[in-house]
């Protein structure tokens, strides 16, 4: 079996794994993406159903996955992949930014969305941030996705209990995630270091058995904190 890649193999390589069922599409990600310095396109897939043969084979750090694509769709794919030990952050990709489907897959676990006509430098950006694990959708763009959506019966109230188990200073670090801040931003808001922050975050994403920062703020959207 392959084994996992140490931090010493690649220290400052992310690691990229793309998936679209367009060949056109797929090479041109992977060939923009490997042009770009810290970044390495280590697999393609054409569908959801190749997605985990081709983690277990490369040990991707990120995931570009189509929204759209036969047999399996990128938000079962999404689901599936969050639900594994230490799963690679998902990138979703769409056509339209008005697609209902963007807000399926971030509740399945994505960590962002891209129009797939993004220019080349934001799409570099959010892989690296989605690696860093810093934010990439902004709270304009959550909140609206959110609006657009009809809220699911007893959400509201749910969400506020899920919160209710952070603590007070937990909570200021998850009210700051939901406004889309960086770890840096946050430590000087709150006068922390990044450190402690990272360790804050942890923990929150742990309490509220969530998977990224993206579902903090749909949580906290849900709670009407947001």
């Amino acid at each position: 079996m392959m084994q996992a890649p140490t931090a010493e193999d690649d220290m400052t390589v992310v690691r990229v794994l793309v998936v679209d069922d367009d060949p056109l599409v797929r090479a041109g990600l992977a060939m923009m993406l490997d042009g770009a310095k810290g970044i390495s396109v280590v697999a393609e897939a054409a569908d959801g159903e190749e997605v985990p043969d081709a983690v277990n084979a490369h040990w991707p750090e990120v995931v570009l996955m189509d929204i759209r694509m036969p047999r399996m769709n990128g938000i079962e794919a999404t689901r599936r992949l969050r639900a594994r030990p230490n799963p690679p952050e998902v990138v979703v990709l769409t056509t339209f930014d008005s697609d209902d489907n963007v807000l399926n897959a971030l509740r399945a676990g994505a960590c962002g969305f891209l129009l797939k006509d993004s220019p080349p430098v934001d799409i570099v950006t959010a892989v690296l941030k989605a690696a860093a694990g810093e934010p990439i959708l902004s709270p304009t763009i959550t909140r609206r996705l959110m609006d657009r959506a009809a809220t699911a019966a007893g959400a509201h109230e749910r969400a506020r209990q899920v919160l209710a188990r952070l603590s007070p200073r937990e909570h200021d670090v998850m009210l700051a995630i939901a406004r889309g801040r960086s770890n840096a931003e946050i430590g000087a808001d709150l006068f922390m270091s990044v450190a402690t922050v990272k360790a804050h975050v942890t923990r929150i994403l742990t309490k509220l058995e969530v998977g990224n920062r993206t579902q903090v703020a749909l949580l906290a959207h849900d709670a009407g904190l947001a």
